[in-house]
C-alpha cells in the first residue's frame, strides 16, 4: 500500500504543481536552446525535468479529458441550433454555404482594394480567384433557397454541371500565379510561428475536405457533393501557398531553379486534379440528366 501511494504520489501530482512545472520546463527549455547550452550538465537536468512534467501532464490529460469531453457534448448536443447543425446533415450544408460564401466576399474585396492601392496584379489575381468561389457558392446557395436537398435530381444534376463548369475557369487564376511564383518571385510569407499554425491549418482543412466528399457520397446529393468538390478545391489551392511560404522560410539552401520546378510540379497536379473533379462531375450530370429525361418520357408514354 504504502508502494503504491509513493507511485500515485510521483504520476498524479497535485494540479497546481503539473502547471508550474509545466511552466518552468517550458521556460528553461527556451533558454536552453535560444542560448545554446544543450550539452551543460545544467540542462541535462532540465531534459529530465521535462520529460517527467510530459509524463505527468499526459497522464493528468488521460485521466481527465473523458470527463471533459463527455460533459461538453451533453452541453453541445443540449443546444437545439448546435445540436441541429451536427446531426442535420441538410442544414450543415446550408450554414456551411452562407459561411463560405461570405468568407470568400470579404476576400475578394479585399484583394481588390490590395490591387488597386498597390497597382500588382497578384492581388488582383486572388481577387478574381476568390470571385470564381464566390460565384459557384452563391449559385449553390440561390438553389437550396428555393429548392429542397434531394427532392429534385435533375435540377440538382443541373446546378451541379453549372457549378463544374464554372469550377474549371479558376484553372485560369491558378496558372496566373503560378507564373507570377516562378517569374516575378511572388509567393506567401509568414512571420515566426505563424507559419507552423498555417500549416497545420492547411493539412487540416485538405484531409476535412477529402474526407466530407467520401463522407457526403452516401446521401447521393449533387449540390452536397459539388459543395464539398468546391472546398477540396480551395484546400489544394492552400497546399500550394503554403509551399511557396515553406520555400520563403526555409527554402534558402534550395536553389530558385529546383523552387521553380517544384512550383510548377504542386500547381500542375493541383491543376490535373481539379479539372479530373470538374469533368468528371461534368460527366455524371449529363449521364444522370439523360437518364432521368429518358425515364420521365418513357412514363408518359406508357400512361
Amino acid at each position: 500500500m504504502k508502494q503504491k501511494a509513493v507511485y500515485r504520489k510521483i504520476f498524479f501530482p497535485p494540479i497546481w504543481l503539473i502547471i508550474v512545472l509545466t511552466v518552468v520546463s517550458a521556460a528553461a527549455l527556451i533558454i536552453v536552446f535560444v542560448q545554446g547550452r544543450e550539452f551543460m550538465p545544467v540542462a541535462y537536468m532540465t531534459y529530465v525535468i521535462s520529460f517527467y512534467t510530459l509524463v505527468v501532464l499526459c497522464i493528468a490529460c488521460i485521466k481527465t479529458f473523458p470527463g471533459y469531453y463527455k460533459r461538453i457534448k451533453r452541453k453541445v448536443y443540449g443546444n437545439q441550433y448546435a445540436n441541429r447543425y451536427l446531426t442535420d446533415v441538410v442544414y450543415k450544408t446550408h450554414i456551411n454555404l452562407y459561411r463560405s460564401l461570405a468568407i470568400n466576399l470579404v476576400y475578394v474585396a479585399m484583394n481588390a482594394v490590395a490591387a488597386m492601392l498597390y497597382s500588382t496584379y497578384w492581388f488582383g489575381i486572388f481577387a478574381v480567384y476568390y470571385a470564381i468561389l464566390a460565384m459557384m457558392r452563391f449559385l449553390l446557395i440561390r438553389y437550396v433557397g428555393h429548392n429542397e436537398i434531394g427532392v429534385s435530381c435533375i435540377s440538382e444534376w443541373k446546378r451541379a454541371r453549372q457549378c463544374s463548369y464554372i469550377l474549371l475557369t479558376i484553372n485560369v487564376a491558378l496558372a496566373a500565379a503560378v507564373l507570377m511564383m516562378i517569374y516575378n518571385h511572388r509567393g506567401f510569407e509568414y512571420q515566426g510561428v505563424l507559419i507552423y499554425a498555417m500549416a497545420m491549418y492547411t493539412f487540416y482543412i485538405t484531409v476535412t475536405a477529402i474526407t466530407e466528399m467520401i463522407k457526403y457520397r452516401k446521401y447521393h446529393s449533387p449540390i452536397m457533393s459539388v459543395s464539398k468538390m468546391i472546398k477540396l478545391s480551395a484546400s489544394l489551392f492552400s497546399m500550394l501557398f503554403l509551399e511557396t511560404a515553406m520555400f520563403s522560410q526555409f527554402g534558402e539552401e534550395t536553389s530558385p531553379m529546383v523552387q521553380r520546378v517544384m512550383i510548377m510540379a504542386t500547381g500542375g497536379g493541383i491543376s490535373l486534379t481539379v479539372v479530373a473533379m470538374a469533368l468528371y462531375m461534368i460527366v455524371a450530370s449529363t449521364k444522370e440528366i439523360r437518364k432521368h429525361k429518358k425515364s420521365e418520357k418513357e412514363y408518359y408514354e406508357n400512361a
